[in-house]
Formats: structure tokens, C-alpha cells, sequence
């Protein structure tokens, strides 16, 4: 007798899937991203790297293949605002000479204070900083809000921050550089009063560094916080990622699908086999992504 084709082909495939069930495999095909990622890794030198100098930031960087790292205020690294002209043009030779870029400076300042003395001073001390990202060839300044004060309506905080940040982001613009505001800060963290700060201070070089904290988590959830936040995410700071409490793969996911193209920069502890940790940080960042 001669054999139908068509009847064929669907008993192989039938047979395939029993197979496939019978040795406790699903049938159902394996979702993989199918865009190259765009994202880099990098690391933050808090706390991690806090005792480096730039050789050894640009050195254990480059052995763990990170490919960027931003550099903390006030540590070993020494990247302040005191050094000379000669200085900061060494930094950003030693960078440019690198597989490493000097992706960003990571400063402590913050914008809630009813002092406005204080204000008007740490804003001017921003400025500065802005100033040395640019002469060490960075691209930006991470700077934080870090609480509401007391006896002063949330509202009225919000917007001082936001209107600090749009003047540094106008006197960014003539530098080259971005503001990057860090998702931080007892109740200044949670994404709604970010957004509020961000739509005040609107301005094209003012952006977000997503942070990772639990808090991203609350009030309507993970997916519409970041839903909230992600046209104005310029880097993105993370915790361990072995962390179960906190959905990193849904946040590489959702940076993929907008096609982020910034920094994705490990803020871990400190270790006595600080490669080795980075070797593993990186291949769990791929792995997430579906990338090994």
C-alpha cells in the first residue's frame, strides 16, 4: 500500500510528542528573548569597590568583564572635586586608555532641606561636581532625595526637589551631562512621589537611577511602578540578585522590551574575593536574560 504523506507527518508528530511527555519534557517551545540587549553591566564603588584606587577599579573591571562603573563621593578612589586641571585630565586618560568607562559620579547630594541656605549650597556643590564629571569624562551626576521633612507639606518638598533638579539639569545641558536622581530615600523612594519630582523638575537631563528597593513593590505593584518610572530611567542600580524578595528578572525584562541602552550597575557588599563575586554577579545578569 502506498503511505499518505499528510498522514505521515502527524503520526511522527504524535509519536514525538508522546515521547516528549513521556520523558517528563513539555512539548510547549521555550520563550527566549529575541533582541540583542542593548544594556551594559557595570558596578557602583558602594560598597564593593570603596577601598579601590583607579587602577584596581579599572583592573578587577575589566578581569570581570564589567563594562562601566560609577564612582562614590569620599572614597579611596580619590575622584573629588579638589584635583587640579593635570588630575582630572590623568583620570580620564586612564579611563579612556581602559576597556572601562567612567559612566557616571556618584554624589551624596540631596534637595529637601527647609534650610535654603543649605539649599542654595548644596546645589552650588552639585554644580561643581557636575563640572569634574565632565573634565574626568563621564556622562553624569547621580544625585538622591532622602526624605520628607517634618512639618512641611509633601507637596511643597516634592516640588523644591523637582525645581533644584531642573536648575541643575539647565547647567548639566551646557556640560554634557546628565542628572541622574537616585530612587532613594524614606518615603521619597516610593515611585509616585519620584514621578512627582521628575514631572517638576522636567527637563530633558534630568532622569532616574532605579534603585531596587522593596519599596518598588508597594502601593499598585512592581509593573505599575516601573510602568510609572521607565521613560525616565537613565541607570539602574541593583542589589544581589539572588534576592527572592525582589522581581530582577521582571525588571531586565521590562528594560529589554523598552530597549534600555544605559547602565546596569551591581551595588553589593563588600568581598574578600571581590572577581570571583563579579564573575558570578555577571553570568547571573546574563542568565536572567536568557543570554547563556
Amino acid at each position: 500500500m502506498q503511505t499518505n504523506r499528510r498522514d505521515f507527518v502527524k503520526a511522527a508528530a504524535a509519536v514525538a510528542g508522546v515521547a516528549l511527555l513521556r520523558d517528563g519534557i513539555s512539548a510547549e517551545p521555550k520563550t527566549f528573548i529575541t533582541t540583542t540587549p542593548k544594556m551594559k553591566l557595570g558596578t557602583v564603588t558602594y560598597n564593593l569597590a570603596k577601598d579601590w584606587d583607579v587602577p584596581t577599579i579599572i583592573k578587577n573591571c575589566t578581569e570581570a568583564k564589567f563594562q562601566g562603573v560609577e564612582l562614590r563621593t569620599t572614597h579611596k578612589h580619590g575622584v573629588e572635586v579638589e584635583l587640579n586641571k593635570q588630575q582630572r585630565a590623568e583620570v580620564k586618560k586612564r579611563f579612556a586608555d581602559s576597556a572601562v568607562e567612567l559612566m557616571g559620579l556618584g554624589s551624596a547630594f540631596d534637595y529637601h532641606t527647609t534650610d535654603q541656605a543649605k539649599l542654595r549650597a548644596d546645589i552650588a556643590a552639585t554644580k561643581e561636581y557636575i563640572v569634574l564629571a565632565q573634565d574626568v569624562g563621564a556622562t553624569g551626576v547621580k544625585v538622591r532625595p532622602n526624605g520628607l521633612p517634618a512639618g512641611v507639606p509633601k507637596e511643597k518638598t516634592l516640588e523644591q526637589i523637582g525645581k533644584s533638579l531642573r536648575e541643575l539639569g539647565e547647567f548639566a545641558a551646557g556640560h554634557g551631562q546628565q542628572i541622574r536622581l537616585e530612587v532613594h530615600g524614606k518615603d521619597t523612594q516610593f515611585p509616585p512621589n519620584i514621578r512627582t519630582i521628575v514631572d517638576h523638575a522636567d527637563h530633558k537631563n534630568v532622569g532616574l537611577c532605579w534603585n531596587s528597593n522593596q519599596a518598588d513593590l508597594d502601593g499598585e505593584g512592581f509593573e505599575h511602578n516601573f510602568d510609572l518610572l521607565k521613560n525616565r530611567i537613565f541607570t539602574v542600580h541593583m542589589r544581589d540578585l539572588y534576592l527572592d524578595e525582589y522581581p530582577f528578572r521582571k525588571l531586565l525584562a521590562g528594560l529589554n522590551k523598552m530597549g534600555f541602552g544605559g547602565y546596569c550597575l551591581a551595588e553589593i557588599p563588600d568581598s574578600a574575593d571581590p572577581v570571583r563575586v563579579m564573575k558570578y554577579y555577571r553570568s547571573l545578569w546574563l542568565a536572567y536574560q536568557n543570554l547563556l
